[in-house]
C-alpha cells in the first residue's frame, strides 16, 4: 500500500527535526496499535490521533509546534515528544482527559500519525516502511480538504467548549476554509495557545 506520507520543516524549529505526517481512513486495526502505545512498544512511538477531532493543518501543526519547542526547552509534561503532541491538541492541563479526547481509541476509524525526527535514525523513508508495514486503512493526503471530510465540528467544538460558535459543518471554497470555519480554527488555536497561561 502506497503511503501519502509527508514530511514537513516547520518555520521556527530546527531543520534537523523534520515532521512525518500521515493521514488514513477506513482504519482497520486500531486496537493494535493503540496496544503498542499502551505497552510502550518503542517502535510505535508516534502521535496517534483520531482525526475526526482535527480541524485542519494548522490545528495539528499547532500542537505539533507547540509540544517540539516544549521538548526543545526541557518542559514536556508528558512521556515523550510524540505524547506531547497529542495532550499539546488538549485546552485543559489534564493529560489522561487529552489522551481520551483526542488520541486514538479502539473505535478510531480515521487516524492522524506524526513523528518527529528526534534523532537522525529517523527519516521519511523508515517511517513510510513502518507505517506501510503497521497501519491497516487507506492513506490519503494530510490536507485541509481531507481533513474538513473527516471533522467532527461538533465534537470539536464540544472538546473546546465552543458552543456558541454556528454549527454549520466547515465549507471548502477551492480548498480554502470559508469564513465560520476560519473563526472556528482561530478559536481552537486560540485555546490550544492559552493552555496553560493562566
Amino acid at each position: 500500500m502506497s503511503s501519502s506520507l509527508e514530511t514537513i520543516f516547520l518555520p521556527h524549529l530546527p531543520s534537523s527535526m523534520p515532521v512525518h505526517v500521515a493521514l488514513y481512513r477506513d482504519l482497520k486495526n486500531a486496537p493494535f496499535l493503540r496496544q503498542q502505545l499502551l505497552s510502550g512498544n518503542s517502535d510505535f512511538e508516534y502521535a496517534l490521533i483520531d482525526a475526526s477531532m482535527v480541524l485542519s493543518r494548522a490545528h495539528a501543526l499547532s500542537a505539533v509546534f507547540r509540544a517540539v519547542n516544549d521538548y526543545l526547552n526541557e518542559r514536556l509534561k508528558s512521556r515523550n515528544i510524540h505524547s506531547e503532541i497529542v495532550f499539546s491538541l488538549s485546552s485543559t492541563n489534564n493529560i489522561a482527559d487529552s489522551f481520551r479526547k483526542f488520541g486514538i481509541t479502539d473505535s478510531t476509524k480515521d487516524l492522524l500519525v506524526i513523528r518527529v525526527s528526534v534523532d537522525p535514525s529517523i527519516t521519511h523513508d523508515t517511517v513510510a516502511a513502518h507505517l506501510s508495514q503497521s497501519i491497516e486503512g487507506s492513506s490519503i493526503p494530510f490536507t485541509d480538504e481531507s481533513l474538513s471530510e473527516i471533522s467532527d465540528v461538533a465534537k470539536i467544538k464540544k472538546a473546546y467548549k465552543l458552543g456558541v460558535l454556528a454549527s454549520t459543518p466547515t465549507n471548502q471554497v477551492n480548498g480554502v476554509l470559508d469564513n465560520q470555519a476560519k473563526q472556528l480554527e482561530l478559536s481552537v488555536l486560540g485555546a490550544i495557545a492559552l493552555r496553560g497561561a493562566t
